[in-house]
């Protein structure tokens, strides 16, 4: 059973950057495609970024697009995903996960970190 826990969220003002990380114990990530997802109040959950196990693809959606990265480091079992020109509308709570092979989540969500980005 894999356990995921997130970190490096924060209040920021707008403009300004976070770097989040998440790292795992109970399953190697090298072996999984990861991504970040995020949920919003009142919101359903949503994917943002994700990383494919080599490390050499990643997929962001439109709004984040130019101002997000995503990345990994195997050796540590951790993602990150550093987040840059953040705006009011990236407020919400950030998670990771390993994806399966139709890029649905595998483990049982972490606590998430949450992001608050003021205007």
């Amino acid at each position: 059973q894999v356990q995921l826990v997130e970190s490096g969220g924060g209040l920021v003002q707008a403009g300004g950057s976070l770097r989040l990380s998440c790292t795992g114990s109970g399953r190697t990530f090298s072996s999984y495609v990861m991504g970040w997802f995020r949920q919003a109040p009142g919101k359903e959950r949503e994917s943002v970024a994700r990383i494919s196990w080599s490390g050499g693809r990643t997929y962001y959606i439109d709004s984040v697009k130019g101002r997000f990265t995503i990345s990994r480091d195997d050796a540590k079992n951790t993602v990150y995903l550093q987040m840059n020109s953040l705006a009011p509308e990236d407020t919400a709570v950030y998670y990771c996960n390993l994806l399966d092979n139709g890029l649905r989540p595998l483990a049982s969500w972490g606590q998430g970190t949450q992001v608050t980005v003021s205007s």
